[in-house]
């Protein structure tokens, strides 16, 4: 039978007892998470989120005591009052490990059946019966490191803005739809009925909207949602740390939010990153690395081969040519000593971005390669000086059209890095990507698109080219990158109102379409608008990757599964039939298929 905490407060947390407390009568709560009963003597390891003690029962001990003790079992709540002693058997791997407390009383407050699980530090359960009891799954010590050190971030946010001068202040979570890119959360109205809120994707109209009406400098820890498809790294709500600014330019943001990300580095993760962070414009990370959040914590860099391809009469290199677009090449380093079957499934990974496969090089005497017939010594030497590859080396090439030739070797070189073991997964490589394209173009829809949002304001010396040559206007826009890991983005906002409806003209908007979608904003700009900008910081994915761990999900107290279903809670699930005549709903079940459809 549970015992009541009455008459009893706790005086330490568990990991906070120290030898300064030795002979000191201490009072702890927490759960049991082991029992080692060896007759005479019963120890009993107690636990909660600042770490374990153990607890030692002795012949001297009441009957009282024994008996409950004997009843213990693994993740039952105990309180204990008992005296700090020295053990006589440290545990080295434990942080109390050189004390116990002699138990002089014990209650058991609530008892537990067997858990699914073993609650202990990477643990081999399967990830589906962990969030199915993810109460459990949380109490084991990693993941309580991994929300501590969420918090603390959040903390560390917090209070450096607050320096900076930023205000803290909350934006709707119900709005109105409007297109940012990916799908609404849509949340049906019962007075107004056929019409919906929608949960934000960001909180990007009304941040604009606190520089207008003055506020000067925003910040908020804010939940966004996007009804989008997951991966290890997205989430369907999830959450930023926002920021606004007035009367800046893109070097301010970066300043600040810089200065944020060091103090960070320095105060939360123990580590001294010296300022500034380096930069990269968009053209130079995708020409170096093949992509616009690169992993510059090791080199490997693309080089453009185009011109000594031009003079090989290899069919991929000539095709890629007359399409106009070019071939490049990266050295593997010691990547000579690589099998047959190792080099072939680089190719696979580049063909999993489009690419038609993969050649390859080995600049040994004699040379080894998956086109040797087409080379002549002369181009073997060209594209071994060109890459700076020796003969312990491996190079590997791809032609396509520019866009597929990033992607697909962007991500060889990611793979080849990885099996190389050539990253340092202890170094922190922070970088800043600018100058973004302003515009993509869709070929499906046929129109152009924007690649941050339709706010972004242009560099200043390209808006002549918004008439002339949309595709290559660069965007006053800014990222910040951590090992391969676009950490956060931002960029200046357009305040000017013609360049405003200009751009939503490009973006293929009639004037009535840009004001159904935006007339609230549009409105708002007629006021007087100060220059302004700002940035985002995904506060999950920053805390995934301090934290070392290989997902979200696992720095997010209750997250949500590949389907975007709660395996714990069991939502989405069916509402009453009373609710949805409240709302005006009514339920369209598809043929042959038992998913529901709104």
């Amino acid at each position: 039978m549970a015992e009541s905490i009455l008459g009893m407060k706790r005086s330490r947390m568990c990991g906070e007892v120290s030898r300064g407390d030795v002979g000191s009568e201490v009072t702890l709560m927490g759960w049991c998470h082991r029992v080692r009963d060896l007759g005479e003597l019963c120890f009993i390891t107690l636990r909660d989120r600042s770490g374990e003690i153990q607890l030692l029962v002795t012949p001297e001990s009441s009957p009282e005591i024994t008996d409950k003790v004997s009843r213990v079992r693994s993740e039952y709540v105990l309180a204990c009052v008992g005296t700090v002693a020295l053990r006589s058997a440290p545990n080295p791997l434990m942080k109390t490990g050189e004390l116990e407390v002699i138990v002089t009383d014990i209650r058991i407050l609530s008892e537990s059946v067997t858990p699914p699980f073993y609650i202990e530090e990477n643990v081999s359960a399967n990830e589906a019966l962990r969030l199915k009891y993810r109460y459990l799954d949380l109490r084991r010590p990693d993941m309580q490191k991994n929300l501590i050190l969420r918090h603390r971030v959040a903390k560390c946010a917090r209070d450096y803005f607050d320096r900076c001068g930023f205000l803290e202040i909350e934006t709707p979570m119900l709005g109105k739809s409007t297109p940012e890119g990916a799908r609404d959360y849509l949340v049906p109205s019962r007075v107004k009925n056929g019409s919906f809120f929608a949960l934000p994707q960001s909180p990007q109209l009304f941040k604009q909207l606190l520089m207008l009406a003055g506020y000067d400098r925003y910040m908020q820890i804010t939940k966004c949602f996007r009804d989008e498809d997951l991966r290890a790294d997205r989430q369907p709500e999830f959450t930023q740390i926002d920021l606004e600014m007035s009367f800046v330019q893109g070097d301010d943001v970066m300043s600040v939010t810089e200065g944020f990300l060091l103090e960070v580095f320095r105060d939360v993760m123990g580590i001294e990153i010296q300022g500034p962070i380096p930069r990269l414009t968009y053209a130079e990370a995708m020409n170096r690395f093949g992509s616009d959040k690169p992993d510059i914590r090791f080199k490997m860099e693309l080089k453009d081969i185009s011109d000594i391809a031009e003079k090989i009469d290899f069919p991929p290199f000539q095709q890629a040519r007359e399409k106009g677009g070019s071939v490049r090449a990266i050295c593997v380093p010691g990547g000579a000593a690589l099998s047959r079957k190792e080099i072939d499934a680089f190719g696979e990974v580049a063909k999993t971005y489009r690419a038609g496969g993969i050649a390859w090089l080995i600049p040994s005497d004699p040379p080894r390669g998956s086109f040797l017939k087409f080379l002549s010594p002369e181009a073997i030497g060209s594209i071994s000086v060109r890459t700076e590859a020796s003969e312990t080396d491996l190079i590997l090439i791809i032609s396509d059209s520019d866009r597929t030739v990033f992607d697909a070797l962007g991500a060889v070189r990611l793979d080849a890095a990885a099996k190389m073991n050539l990253i340092d997964q202890k170094q922190m490589a922070p970088l800043w990507v600018t100058e973004f394209p302003l515009l993509e173009y869709d070929e499906e829809e046929g129109r152009f698109s924007a690649k941050h949002h339709p706010f972004t304001s242009p560099m200043i010396e390209d808006i002549d080219l918004l008439d002339t040559d949309p595709a290559a206007v660069r965007s006053n826009a800014y990222d910040i990158v951590l090992n391969g890991t676009e950490l956060g983005g931002g960029s200046i906002r357009i305040h000017d109102q013609d360049l405003q409806k200009k751009m939503f003209s490009l973006l293929g908007f009639s004037e009535e379409q840009a004001t159904e979608q935006f007339g609230f904003l549009l409105e708002a700009f007629r006021f007087g608008v100060p220059p302004h900008g700002g940035l985002a910081f995904g506060l999950d994915r920053m805390v995934m990757i301090f934290g070392g761990c290989a997902s979200i999900r696992d720095v997010i107290a209750f997250p949500k599964v590949q389907n975007s279903s709660d395996l714990m809670t069991e939502a989405p699930a069916p509402v009453s039939e009373k609710q949805l005549e409240e709302l005006g709903i009514s339920i369209r079940k598809e043929f042959g298929d038992a998913s529901q459809t709104l």
